[in-house]
């Protein structure tokens, strides 16, 4: 029979487990160098492929290329391709990027307040 300790210690874990999951799945999507970044260049309004690439300093056209790739496959980034002459490739932001919104806002707020904490310590 297992005491009030060690079951305690058991719902600790598994209430661990329940956000240690969640979180690392999420970072397998948006981890990364770029993904955020293009994420976010894409969002305010660069959609032409030298555009993304241009906004983003150090990002290769092959990296581009295949984080686009992702991001599509997670269903965060639409290709949208304009049969025009030439032929017209644009990217845009699903409704489902959008739910990335205030993680985004709450990432740029924690790294201005760490930076203003780490170099007041200075």
């Amino acid at each position: 029979m297992k005491n009030k300790f060690q079951m305690a210690k058991k719902k600790q874990y598994c209430e661990c487990l329940n956000t240690v999951k969640p979180v690392r799945d999420t970072l397998e999507v948006i981890n990364g160098k770029w993904k955020l970044p293009i994420i976010i260049s894409v969002g305010v309004g660069n959609d032409r492929y030298t555009d993304i690439q241009e906004s983003i300093p150090g990002l290769t056209p092959k990296v581009l290329a295949k984080e686009l790739k992702d991001l599509e496959q997670h269903q965060l980034i639409t290709r949208v391709i304009v049969d025009d002459h030439p032929v017209k490739i644009s990217y845009k932001l699903t409704a489902y990027a959008d739910t990335l919104t205030p993680i985004i806002y709450a990432l740029k707020d924690w790294g201005i307040n760490h930076k203003k904490k780490i170099f007041a310590q200075e």
